[in-house]
This record gives structure tokens, C-alpha cells and sequence, in this order.
């Protein structure tokens, strides 16, 4: 098939499958752009008033009064849902996949969000969603800059659900079975003829709908048209002979080294294949009856997310609404009521007096303009010719509103809350409950009924996750390194290889310390492992770190010695200029046991003990020290004088006699005391040594001692 008749079939196809998305939405279409104009009233364009109607009160000169209370009940889930955005949480599944990893592909698609302004996207589809039943984004893919072929991933608002058609046989809530989708732009002229020189002429042509809604004098409309087609395929299972590891793998997707390996395998009976069928999606731009642009897109899905308020499919029609159509009926009897009663008042005349003719006689030029001057007093004649008095003028009661307008605007705005679900105490008036628990109580009931719409944001915000999982690892192909972000804003770097063996691995030790200075946490292969995708409701980050703060701030007032063990929590949590400095003195303070990076509280316990032994081993033995040094001491003195007295009591004794005694007196005084002490020290002095000479008799010679000289 040529490439001439490749494109008229797509053409062709493109037109059938879009003929269809508007057979199928076409009631719905027309009461979507009702509803939006419905909610988005205003005194001046009198869009929740029916022409007929309002012409005929117009004719009869009577008010046309907007009070839009639709808004507000509208307002009160879109500002609910930004405050508290649903999250996209990744969880491990298998092959390979770690908890670590999983929390680098949360970081990676809360980059994406942020890089992305991804929440203006998520609000503009929630307007939408409330206002009129359905709201759109898109995930596209671009080249980081214009000389690298490195590519970013990118979520993109959509500003009108009307320029999206999807597949009409959609049976998932979230879209993620789409088969085709797509999503047209009004660009000018001038813009398309730049951009596109050699498709001049074709763009006046229509394929795609009909004459005036595809092209007009000054604009060109043109259509991105996405289609999922299934490719036969192989799936293998063989034992790589070097590795001995078994690899997995599609046919269409080996490499070169997997086939090679693959053909040597071939026919084991450890190697299996079997046949599988794969999605791929392929995207074009369209305008007029040429195809102007093409690619393969790398994902599986469609890349067009839908948040979708309520969808009814009744005797094979379908419906969608948002928030806005139960409330028409009641806001248009609270327009009218309204319109009426202020009709009633405002067409009454002035209040005029009512006097005799003798108490404004001869004073006419006051009484005369006394409706429209404000006088500073108006005389009238008290007596008449006989003298009687005469009653001052009085005016008449002044016109009040009927009390079947009063209590008709009553009725409306209860049919109002009754419609939404949503109570006074929402729009922070006190209404009949007065306690904390009651207001509480009527909140959640007005959250009960509006769930279904942050339920369904939830819904749509899970399916990007779904997709950024399955195009972050084809777009983030090559080694490069990627800003992550955490849940509370602070942002690092992971290092990416896609030839790493593990999904996830740290730099640094987790035990200890991070470092600042360290240029990327982690090493991450976005392809090794299965991940599965949730998401959670509740409040965003910041208001968490406010409750947060609050309920440290009452425990810290209650429990004196918080700051101590959690200040640098405390710090963190706040919210104002330099409370991270704080924070991080706090932190230098605290004992690394406190921050669970010491060792546990039983084993510094017991080092603590250990300690305390020491240190009374270490005094005790002082102790002993000083008490032998002082017994040694008087040792020494009794054996210095029995030795003075040896040598004056007898015969003349010669110093080489005296000298083994010394010696003997000196190391007893060091070793403990005595001969014991000094074998206890491992130390044995020979026998002649350790042998104190003995002594004779009083008045007899002393023997010679081997050794001594006479």
C-alpha cells in the first residue's frame, strides 16, 4: 500500500470514528454549554433567564434580577478540591521493584507536575467537571532544549472540554481503554502557514466535520487524532548461557546481544515462546484532507485524561452533568421571586401626604415638591378661621414587599441546599447548629454529597500516574541525571542508568549523615520492576505542615522538655522567615540517639551502666592506690629504722652488706608491700634477692651472706 493510500485510509477512518464520538454526545453537548453558561450568570448577560421570558418582563418593564447563589454552591467543591488535590502514591510490585524505587517514580511525576504547573491543568478540569460534567487534560512529551535530543515529560491544561472527543465504547471510569481520541486547536492563518508552508491549500479543504466547524476567513482548525492499534507479537523465555539469569523479553524489543543469545538457546526445552498481541499508539496531525504530521507515540495509552462529574447511559443515551444541573430549577424561582417582589416595591408610587385643604392653604410651593426635596421643615396652618385646630398632615404607610416574595425567596434558597447538599454552615453561617459537633456534622454531610466529584479527580489524576509510569521509562532512556521532588518541596537528584542491575541504589550510607555536597542520592533504573499506581484525598502538604504545627505548638505548651527532643520538627513545621535556620540548630543539639541514628535506648543503657561501673572501678582502684602507697610509705620507715638500728646495735656492718636490704625495702614499697606483691605483678625476684639477710642474735656477729664481703 502506498503511502498515498495509507493516509486516505486514516483519513477516512479518522472521519468515521469522529462521526461517531458526535452521534454519541451530541444531547450532551448542548446541555453542556447550557450548564456552563447556566453557572457562569451575571446580571449583565442574563444567562440563567429564558429569552422568551425575560423579552416579555423586559416589554412590560419589569426587573430581570441575576442573583447567581449557583456559583457559590459550585465554588464550594472546585476551591475543596484545589486545597486538598489528590496525590499520585506508587507502590512495588514485583520483579525487582523496592520501596526505594518507588519512592524516586513519586518524585519523578511530582517533578513533572511542578516543572509542568501540572495544578492549573488539574483546576481548569475541575471547573469544568462541577460547571458542566467533564473536564480534560493531556500528557505530551518535548525536547528538553534545541540542541539536545534528550526529552521531558510534560502534563498540559486543556481550556475547552469541547475541542475533546474520545472513544464512545470507553468501559473504564478513568478512559484508560481508549482506543482513539481526539483533540482539535483554532490556530490563526497567518500562524498555520508559517508553521506548515506546503499545506497552504489543503487546510480549506474538510475532512473532519463539517464545512464552517473546520475552517473559517481567519482561523484553521486543526485535529490531533490518536489511534491504538494491536501488533502480533512474540513473547520469549530463555536461560542466558553467560548469566545463566532467565530473561524475558518481546521479540519486536531485543536487542542485539538478547538475540544472539536467544539463537543459541533455541529448541532447549528451557526456552518457551508464545504469541501476544501489544498496544501501539500512533499519533497525527490533521488539517484538512492532509495528514501534515506523525509519529509513533512511546506510551500505550491514549495520553488524554478525562474527570468526569456524574454519566448516566439510559435507554442507550448518554448523559453527563456536573453539579450545576439540579440546581437550575431552584435558582431560577430564586431569580423570579426576587425580580417579582422588587417589581412590587420599586412600581408603587412615592408616599405621599395626606392633609386637609386648610392646613396647606397658602402654603402649596412647600407641600407641592415635598416628595422630592429634602426640606428642613414644612409649615402647614395649625388653626382654621374659628380657631379650631386643624391635625397635622401625615403620610400614608409606606409600600413593604409582599411576605409571598419573602418566604418564595425563602423556599428557593432551602430547595437550593436541599438540590446541592451543601448547608449554611459551609458558607460560614452559624444557621440552628450552634456547637462544634453539629456544625462538624452538617460539613460532612455537604462533603458526603459533593465526594463523588474529588473522587472522580482522584480517578483521573490515578490514570496520569498510570501513564507517566509507563513513559518514564521510555522517555528517560539514557544516562542523565533528573531533579526529583519530595512531598514536602524539597528537591534532590537521582542518577539514571538504565543499564543499572537494581531498581534502586543509594550513594551514600543511610546510616549516616546526608551530604549536602553530594551531587545525586541514588542510582535509578526506571526499567527493572512492576509498579502499581494509587491515589490518596485529603488535604495538600501545606495545610498538613500547618495541623501539623498547630498540634505541636499544644504539646510543646504542655510537655516542657518537647522542644529538646523535637525542635527541629517544631522549626521545620513552621511557617515563616528563617524557620529552617532554626530548625537546624535544633537539630545540632539533639542527640543522634533522639533522631533514631544512635544506637537503640536498651543498649544505651547498658553502655551507660557500663560506664558507670568503669568510672567506680577507676575510683576504687585510686582508692587502693593511695591506701597502699600510704602502707608502703610506713613499711619503708619501719624498715629504714630497723635497718639504722641493725647497724648500731651490732658489729660495724659494711654498705655492700646494707645495699640488698635497701633494694629489697624499695621494691616490696612498689610491688605492694611485700614479696607477694611483687609476684603478683608477674615479677619474681631471684631467692638471694627476695631473702632479707637474717639477723643474729643481739650480740653476736651477723653471718656472711653470699655475696657480702667481710
Amino acid at each position: 500500500m502506498t503511502k498515498k493510500n495509507e493516509d486516505s485510509d486514516i483519513l477516512e477512518e479518522a472521519k468515521k470514528r469522529f462521526q461517531a464520538c458526535e452521534d454519541w454526545e451530541a444531547d450532551f453537548r448542548k446541555r453542556f454549554v447550557e450548564d456552563l453558561k447556566f453557572a457562569n450568570a451575571d446580571p449583565e448577560n442574563g444567562w440563567q433567564w429564558d429569552q422568551v421570558l425575560q423579552q416579555n418582563r423586559t416589554d412590560k418593564r419589569k426587573p430581570c434580577l441575576t442573583i447567581n447563589k449557583t456559583r457559590q454552591h459550585n465554588l464550594q467543591i472546585i476551591n475543596d478540591a484545589k486545597q486538598n488535590k489528590p496525590g499520585v502514591n506508587i507502590r512495588p510490585v514485583g520483579d525487582g521493584a523496592t520501596y526505594d524505587a518507588a519512592q524516586v517514580f513519586e518524585g519523578v511525576v511530582r517533578h513533572i507536575e511542578y516543572q509542568s504547573n501540572a495544578e492549573q491543568a488539574y483546576d481548569t478540569a475541575t471547573t469544568f467537571q462541577v460547571e458542566g460534567g467533564i473536564g480534560y487534560w493531556r500528557v505530551i512529551t518535548d525536547y528538553v532544549s534545541p540542541d539536545t535530543f534528550d526529552q521531558e515529560i510534560y502534563i498540559r491544561r486543556i481550556k475547552s472540554p469541547d475541542s475533546v472527543y474520545l472513544d464512545p465504547d470507553i468501559q473504564e471510569a478513568d478512559g484508560s481503554d481508549a482506543r482513539f481520541g481526539f483533540i482539535f486547536e483554532d490556530v490563526s492563518r497567518d500562524r498555520f502557514e508559517a508553521e506548515y508552508p506546503d499545506y497552504k491549500g489543503d487546510a480549506d479543504l474538510d475532512v473532519i466535520g463539517k464545512g464552517d466547524f473546520w475552517c473559517s476567513k481567519d482561523n484553521v482548525r486543526i485535529a490531533e487524532y490518536y489511534r491504538r492499534e494491536q501488533k502480533a507479537d512474540k513473547l520469549v523465555a530463555f536461560v542466558d548461557p553467560l548469566t545463566q539469569q532467565q530473561v524475558i523479553v518481546r521479540k519486536s524489543v531485543m536487542d542485539d546481544n538478547q538475540k544472539a543469545m536467544y539463537d543459541l538457546v533455541k529448541g532447549e526445552p528451557s526456552t518457551n515462546e508464545r504469541s501476544v498481541l501489544t498496544d501501539e499508539v500512533q499519533w497525527f496531525k490533521i488539517a484538512g484532507n492532509k495528514i501534515i504530521d506523525r509519529r509513533v507515540w512511546p506510551g500505550k495509552y491514549v495520553p488524554i485524561v478525562r474527570v468526569i462529574g456524574e454519566e448516566t447511559i439510559i435507554e442507550g443515551k448518554m448523559d453527563r452533568k456536573g453539579h450545576t444541573r439540579a440546581l437550575k430549577d431552584a435558582q431560577r424561582m430564586y431569580n423570579y421571586w426576587t425580580s417579582e417582589g422588587t417589581a412590587q416595591v420599586a412600581l408603587q408610587t412615592q408616599t405621599p401626604y395626606i392633609a386637609s385643604v386648610q392646613a396647606t392653604e397658602g402654603l402649596e410651593t412647600y407641600w407641592a415638591k415635598s416628595n422630592l426635596d429634602d426640606a428642613a421643615y414644612l409649615p402647614y396652618n395649625g388653626l382654621n378661621e374659628d380657631g379650631t385646630a386643624i391635625p397635622p398632615p401625615q403620610r400614608t404607610q409606606p409600600p413593604t414587599m409582599a411576605a409571598a416574595y419573602i418566604d418564595g425567596m425563602r423556599i428557593c434558597e432551602n430547595q437550593l441546599m436541599m438540590a446541592s447538599g451543601q448547608y449554611q454552615s459551609q458558607f460560614g453561617q452559624n444557621e440552628n447548629a450552634t456547637s462544634g459537633k453539629a456544625i462538624n456534622e452538617r460539613q460532612r454531610q455537604g462533603d458526603n454529597a459533593t465526594y463523588h466529584y474529588i473522587d472522580n479527580l482522584a480517578i483521573g489524576i490515578k490514570y496520569t500516574g498510570k501513564i507517566l509510569i509507563d513513559l518514564i521509562p521510555k522517555i528517560y532512556d539514557t544516562p542523565r541525571v533528573i531533579r526529583i521532588l519530595a512531598k514536602d518541596g524539597t528537591e534532590g537528584a537521582v542518577q539514571i542508568d538504565p543499564g543499572a542491575q537494581q531498581a534502586h541504589q543509594p550513594t551514600q550510607d543511610p546510616n549516616q549523615e546526608p551530604d549536602e555536597n553530594q551531587a545525586v542520592s541514588a542510582i535509578f533504573n526506571p526499567n527493572v520492576g512492576r509498579y502499581e499506581v494509587e491515589s490518596d484525598t485529603g488535604p495538600g502538604y501545606a495545610t498538613r505542615r500547618q495541623e501539623a504545627f498547630n498540634a505541636m505548638t499544644q504539646i510543646a505548651s504542655q510537655d516542657k522538655g518537647f522542644l529538646e527532643k523535637a525542635g527541629d520538627l517544631y522549626w521545620k513545621a513552621a511557617d515563616f522567615p528563617m524557620a529552617d535556620e532554626l530548625a537546624e540548630r535544633y537539630a545540632n543539639t539533639i542527640p543522634a540517639s533522639v533522631k533514631g541514628k544512635g544506637p537503640p535506648p536498651e543498649v544505651q543503657q547498658l553502655q551507660g551502666q557500663l560506664q558507670q561501673s568503669q568510672d567506680a572501678i577507676v575510683k576504687l582502684t585510686q582508692q587502693l592506690n593511695d591506701k597502699e602507697k600510704d602502707i608502703n610509705i610506713r613499711s619503708f620507715e619501719a624498715e629504714s629504722k630497723r635497718i639504722t638500728a641493725l647497724g648500731n646495735s651490732g658489729p660495724a656492718i659494711t654498705p655492700d652488706q646494707i645495699q640488698p636490704l635497701v633494694k629489697q625495702a624499695i621494691l616490696e614499697m612498689l610491688m605492694g608491700g611485700s614479696p607477694e606483691g611483687a609476684n603478683a605483678q608477674g615479677q619474681q625476684m631471684p631467692a638471694e634477692q627476695t631473702q632479707a639477710p637474717q639477723q643474729p642474735p643481739m650480740g653476736q656477729p651477723m653471718p656472711i651472706q653470699p655475696g657480702m664481703q667481710q
